[in-house]
């Protein structure tokens, strides 16, 4: 896909996002489905279930997706989509790219041990590393434009707005 490519395809969006902004917010949903026998929960994604478990620093076994490295690889499938579709707005031909997150967690709060230990990710790196002909400045400007652009990256970085409920079934 060139730039033109990707200008047509999204124009009739933007246009009908600016008539009317309403239509522009849409609710994204996930479903998973506690196991039963284990301490983990069944995901369904677009593609196949995906069967979500302890991380082995919380007691896991490794055998199964630990939701913290599915938030990593959100970040990156993100992330690496939203460089994409900048570079070709940009028309900078990226011929090959590799793009890596990597967070601190520490588990104590997690588990409890230490009240002060935060819990959740305290530091998230995301990297870029990208084989394409383009100026100092054009890649600046295409990592500012992906960080800027990049729902998960922003979503992160904005704390949402956050409510969880808990019903019987």
């Amino acid at each position: 896909m060139d730039a033109a490519e990707l200008r047509a395809l999204q124009a009739p969006l933007k246009q009908k996002y600016r008539e009317a902004p309403q239509s522009s917010i849409v609710t994204m949903k996930a479903h998973g489905t506690l196991d039963s026998e284990a301490v983990a929960c069944k995901v369904e994604t677009a593609r196949a279930v995906a069967v979500a478990g302890l991380h082995k620093a919380a007691g896991g076994t490794g055998a199964d997706l630990c939701s913290g490295d599915m938030l990593l690889e959100a970040l990156v499938a993100c992330a690496g989509v939203t460089l994409k579709a900048v570079a070709t707005a940009l028309e900078i031909p990226v011929r090959s790219g590799v793009v890596r997150a990597e967070g601190d967690l520490d588990f104590r709060g997690t588990l409890g041990v230490d009240r002060e230990a935060p819990v959740g990710f305290r530091a998230i790196r995301l990297a870029f590393e990208i084989d394409a002909d383009a100026s100092e400045e054009q890649l600046a400007r295409l990592l500012s434009l992906t960080e800027r652009y990049c729902v998960v990256f922003q979503t992160l970085n904005a704390k949402p707005d956050l409510s969880a409920t808990l019903a019987r079934a």
